[in-house]
């Protein structure tokens, strides 16, 4: 980072640098694992949150960063580390929600999932977007009725 390039006036402006480090991790896949070249493959998988709410809460940050800092340490030790996301938007908590904000949870539903997929970007945990599991998504819910 260049001297000042980050400073809005006397101001440090965090969304800049933030938004400029999520584009080269996209751009550049850093957290993209070719599963069938991985030499050395760790599969790092986290409990995919309940996009229930208008957005991730402190206990999301608080459990999501902790297993993402063991996959950055198996990645440090020379590890292929795969950490997908995903969602899992079937339950009572997506409709309590919904019934909450009397939103119908067809339309809710990607509203949050955008906004909580924003929200772990900023977060800059190293998951592997390409890899997304939606629970409502039919493709993946049809072999759970298979």
């Amino acid at each position: 980072m260049k001297t000042g390039e980050a400073m809005n006036g006397d101001r440090y402006d965090h969304g800049a640098v933030e938004a400029r480090w999520i584009e080269r991790w996209d751009s550049e896949g850093t957290y993209e694992v070719d599963l069938e070249a991985a030499r050395n493959p760790y599969y790092n998988l986290m409990m995919f949150p309940y996009p229930s709410a208008e957005g991730m809460h402190v206990g999301n940050v608080f459990a999501y960063t902790g297993a993402d800092i063991h996959g950055r340490y198996m990645r440090a030790k020379g590890y292929d580390v795969f950490e997908p996301m995903g969602f899992d938007a079937f339950g009572i908590h997506s409709e309590n929600f919904a019934l909450k904000i009397n939103t119908h949870p067809g339309r809710l539903i990607p509203e949050n999932i955008a906004n909580f997929t924003r929200q772990f970007k900023r977060l800059g945990a190293m998951f592997d977007w390409r890899h997304e599991v939606q629970s409502t998504d039919p493709d993946y819910y049809r072999w759970t009725q298979w």
